[in-house]
């Protein structure tokens, strides 16, 4: 598990890192809400940190790489996000799920089976990749966590029907063992335009589609707003109508996946208003990597969602 665990570390590294590389697997009033909850806050000292969220209908997690650079250990994030009014922490490798569960988070996604180029759209792995759900699905269960992750993987050569044909071989079998132990299997749509050329779930068309195929409540799609803003716009259209084949949402700033704030062009407010009022019961995770202090970006981005 511990090679699981730095798979989701390189994995949002590398994408900080480069626009080619993710391999292994109002806006003003938030400014001045932020200010005032965060006057002289000394770095990582979470006691002094207090409740952001107040309206709660968007149930909120974040990404490791919002608080990063402060160099917090789980515990800490875990006892910030908590006190923050947060109820979770995203993609979060085995090693650190009890800290998440002491501060009665949740932990919204963690591993399942796949990585971003080498996917489930490859048939030579499925024999591994099944036997990484049956494990990570029962250990999910165990925690009572909601869903694990999975990855298509890059296109090299294999066509888009018949990748979605791969996909669906493995996802028929691993959605018998999600459904069994309860927990959700999320594949993730990600942008091949700028981040992940060659990526094949790269639009949100293919995705829901090998929903329909699949044809499992324990089958979703892990929708991220920045991603799919980059690949094709219309998101509010296009969660309105797919909502029942969603199961997780991340977030980011377009372009250069940083905070949620007027240099951006994803008017996030709306955005998470539509998601509210579609019924949708699952959480929305943070992934921006913040340009500025890292405590002031994220409750920035947490009040902008609180709709």
């Amino acid at each position: 598990m511990n090679r699981i665990h730095r798979y989701l570390d390189i994995q949002k590294s590398a994408e900080r890192c480069s626009v080619t590389r993710r391999d292994l697997l109002t806006i003003a009033t938030g400014f001045v809400g932020a200010s005032s909850v965060l006057a002289g806050l000394p770095r990582a000292v979470s006691g002094q940190v207090v409740k952001v969220v107040k309206k709660g209908r968007i149930k909120q997690s974040i990404c490791r790489g919002c608080l990063r650079k402060m160099k917090l250990s789980r515990e800490e994030e875990a006892s910030i996000a908590a006190k923050m009014g947060l109820l979770g922490l995203d993609l979060v490798g085995r090693s650190d799920w009890d800290a998440v569960k002491k501060h009665g988070l949740v932990a919204t996604m963690v591993p399942g089976a796949g990585s971003i180029r080498k996917g489930l759209n490859d048939k030579s792995m499925h024999p591994k990749f099944l036997e990484d759900f049956k494990n990570n699905i029962k250990a999910a269960a165990e925690y009572k966590w909601p869903n694990v992750i999975c990855m298509a993987g890059d296109r090299k050569g294999i066509s888009d029907e018949q990748g979605m044909d791969n996909c669906h071989t493995i996802l028929k079998e691993a959605a018998k063992i999600a459904e069994d132990s309860g927990v959700t299997i999320c594949m993730e749509l990600l942008n091949s335009r700028v981040n992940h050329p060659g990526y094949m779930c790269d639009k949100s068309a293919w995705g829901f589609e090998l929903c329909r195929r699949v044809n499992s409540p324990r089958f979703k799609m892990l929708y991220d707003i920045y991603h799919m803003q980059i690949m094709e716009g219309d998101l509010i259209a296009t969660i309105r109508k797919n909502i029942d084949m969603i199961g997780h949402f991340h977030t980011a700033g377009v372009p250069g996946r940083h905070e949620l704030d007027e240099n951006q062009e994803i008017y996030y407010p709306a955005v998470m208003r539509a998601i509210a009022e579609s019924g949708y019961r699952g959480y929305v995770a943070h992934e921006y990597t913040p340009m500025r202090d890292p405590m002031k970006s994220l409750v920035q981005a947490v009040q902008v969602c609180d709709v």
